[in-house]
Protein backbone atom coordinates (compact mmCIF):
# COMPACT_ATOMS: atom_id res chain seq x y z
CA UNK A 1 0.00 0.00 0.00
CA UNK A 2 1.36 3.39 -0.88
CA UNK A 3 1.03 6.56 1.25
CA UNK A 4 -1.34 9.13 -0.32
CA UNK A 5 0.05 12.41 -1.37
CA UNK A 6 -2.81 14.77 -0.66
CA UNK A 7 -3.68 15.79 2.91
CA UNK A 8 -7.31 14.59 2.54
CA UNK A 9 -6.17 11.24 1.31
CA UNK A 10 -3.61 11.12 4.07
CA UNK A 11 -6.30 11.73 6.68
CA UNK A 12 -8.58 9.04 5.19
CA UNK A 13 -5.68 6.63 5.00
CA UNK A 14 -4.74 7.39 8.62
CA UNK A 15 -8.35 6.87 9.73
CA UNK A 16 -8.61 3.50 7.94
CA UNK A 17 -5.25 2.35 9.32
CA UNK A 18 -6.15 3.51 12.84
CA UNK A 19 -9.54 1.76 12.60
CA UNK A 20 -7.91 -1.42 11.38
CA UNK A 21 -5.29 -1.24 14.12
CA UNK A 22 -7.96 -0.57 16.75
CA UNK A 23 -10.01 -3.63 15.64
CA UNK A 24 -7.03 -6.02 15.95
CA UNK A 25 -7.36 -6.65 19.74
CA UNK A 26 -11.10 -7.44 19.35
CA UNK A 27 -10.43 -9.76 16.44
CA UNK A 28 -7.62 -11.46 18.39
CA UNK A 29 -10.01 -11.95 21.34
CA UNK A 30 -12.64 -13.41 18.99
CA UNK A 31 -9.98 -15.70 17.53
CA UNK A 32 -8.91 -16.82 21.04
CA UNK A 33 -12.54 -17.49 22.00
CA UNK A 34 -13.02 -19.58 18.87
CA UNK A 35 -9.79 -21.48 19.60
CA UNK A 36 -10.93 -22.13 23.19
CA UNK A 37 -14.26 -23.44 21.89
CA UNK A 38 -12.47 -25.79 19.50
CA UNK A 39 -10.22 -27.05 22.31
CA UNK A 40 -13.25 -27.63 24.58
CA UNK A 41 -15.03 -29.59 21.83
CA UNK A 42 -11.86 -31.58 21.19
CA UNK A 43 -11.60 -32.39 24.92
CA UNK A 44 -15.22 -33.60 24.94
CA UNK A 45 -14.53 -35.71 21.85
CA UNK A 46 -11.48 -37.26 23.53
CA UNK A 47 -13.54 -38.11 26.66
CA UNK A 48 -16.28 -39.70 24.57
CA UNK A 49 -13.71 -41.61 22.54
CA UNK A 50 -12.10 -42.92 25.74
CA UNK A 51 -15.52 -44.19 26.90
CA UNK A 52 -16.13 -45.89 23.55
CA UNK A 53 -12.69 -47.52 23.64
CA UNK A 54 -13.23 -48.73 27.22
CA UNK A 55 -16.62 -50.19 26.24
CA UNK A 56 -15.11 -51.85 23.20
CA UNK A 57 -12.35 -53.39 25.30
CA UNK A 58 -14.95 -54.82 27.70
CA UNK A 59 -16.95 -56.17 24.77
CA UNK A 60 -13.86 -57.81 23.28
CA UNK A 61 -12.98 -59.41 26.63
CA UNK A 62 -16.54 -60.72 26.98
CA UNK A 63 -16.52 -62.01 23.40
CA UNK A 64 -13.27 -63.85 24.12
CA UNK A 65 -14.87 -65.49 27.18
CA UNK A 66 -17.95 -66.51 25.19
CA UNK A 67 -15.78 -67.86 22.39
CA UNK A 68 -13.69 -69.89 24.83
CA UNK A 69 -16.82 -71.32 26.48
CA UNK A 70 -18.30 -72.18 23.08
CA UNK A 71 -15.07 -73.90 22.01
CA UNK A 72 -15.11 -75.93 25.24
CA UNK A 73 -18.71 -76.97 24.59
CA UNK A 74 -17.93 -77.97 21.02
CA UNK A 75 -14.92 -79.99 22.19
CA UNK A 76 -17.02 -81.68 24.88
CA UNK A 77 -19.78 -82.66 22.44
CA UNK A 78 -17.45 -83.82 19.67
CA UNK A 79 -17.28 -87.46 20.96
CA UNK A 80 -21.07 -87.56 21.25
CA UNK A 81 -21.47 -86.24 17.72
CA UNK A 82 -19.00 -88.82 16.41
CA UNK A 83 -20.92 -91.53 18.29
CA UNK A 84 -24.25 -90.34 16.87
CA UNK A 85 -22.90 -90.25 13.32
CA UNK A 86 -22.63 -94.05 13.48
CA UNK A 87 -26.42 -94.45 13.87
CA UNK A 88 -28.84 -94.72 10.99
CA UNK A 89 -32.08 -92.75 10.89
CA UNK A 90 -33.99 -95.96 11.67
CA UNK A 91 -31.87 -96.61 14.78
CA UNK A 92 -32.37 -93.06 16.01
CA UNK A 93 -36.14 -93.34 15.57
CA UNK A 94 -36.11 -96.64 17.48
CA UNK A 95 -34.12 -95.03 20.32
CA UNK A 96 -36.64 -92.16 20.47
CA UNK A 97 -39.52 -94.63 20.67
CA UNK A 98 -37.69 -96.50 23.44
CA UNK A 99 -37.21 -93.31 25.43
CA UNK A 100 -40.90 -92.51 24.96
CA UNK A 101 -41.77 -95.93 26.45
CA UNK A 102 -39.45 -95.64 29.49
CA UNK A 103 -42.09 -94.24 31.89
CA UNK A 104 -44.48 -97.10 31.11
CA UNK A 105 -41.67 -99.66 31.29
CA UNK A 106 -40.41 -98.35 34.64
CA UNK A 107 -43.94 -98.63 36.07
CA UNK A 108 -43.99 -102.34 35.12
CA UNK A 109 -40.51 -102.99 36.51
CA UNK A 110 -41.14 -101.61 39.97
CA UNK A 111 -41.01 -104.38 42.59
CA UNK A 112 -41.79 -104.17 46.29
CA UNK A 113 -39.28 -106.36 48.18
CA UNK A 114 -35.59 -106.36 47.61
CA UNK A 115 -34.68 -108.80 44.82
CA UNK A 116 -31.58 -109.99 46.67
CA UNK A 117 -33.69 -111.11 49.60
CA UNK A 118 -36.02 -113.00 47.24
CA UNK A 119 -33.06 -114.76 45.64
CA UNK A 120 -31.66 -115.73 49.04
CA UNK A 121 -35.05 -117.14 50.09
CA UNK A 122 -35.34 -119.06 46.79
CA UNK A 123 -31.87 -120.59 47.37
CA UNK A 124 -32.86 -121.59 50.91
CA UNK A 125 -36.09 -123.21 49.66
CA UNK A 126 -34.19 -125.08 46.93
CA UNK A 127 -31.68 -126.40 49.44
CA UNK A 128 -34.48 -127.41 51.77
CA UNK A 129 -36.33 -129.26 49.02
CA UNK A 130 -33.17 -131.02 47.87
CA UNK A 131 -32.68 -132.19 51.44
CA UNK A 132 -36.04 -134.01 51.49
CA UNK A 133 -35.49 -137.81 51.37
CA UNK A 134 -36.49 -139.24 48.00
CA UNK A 135 -36.46 -135.86 46.24
CA UNK A 136 -33.65 -136.93 43.90
CA UNK A 137 -35.78 -139.87 42.74
CA UNK A 138 -38.77 -137.60 42.07
CA UNK A 139 -36.58 -135.17 40.15
CA UNK A 140 -35.14 -137.89 37.90
CA UNK A 141 -38.61 -139.26 37.29
CA UNK A 142 -39.81 -135.75 36.28
CA UNK A 143 -36.88 -135.41 33.86
CA UNK A 144 -37.77 -138.73 32.28
CA UNK A 145 -41.32 -137.53 31.63
CA UNK A 146 -40.01 -134.33 30.10
CA UNK A 147 -37.76 -136.43 27.83
CA UNK A 148 -40.75 -138.54 26.69
CA UNK A 149 -42.63 -135.44 25.51
CA UNK A 150 -39.92 -134.59 22.93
Amino acid sequence: MSIPLSPGELIRWTMRTTGAAASVPGRVLDLLSAAESVVARADELVRRTEKVVAGAEKSVAHAEQVTKAAEEQVAATRPLIEFLEEFSAHEIQAAIRLVDELPRLSAHLRVGPDMHELLDVAKDVRQAIQGIPGFEYLRRRGEDKDGDKD
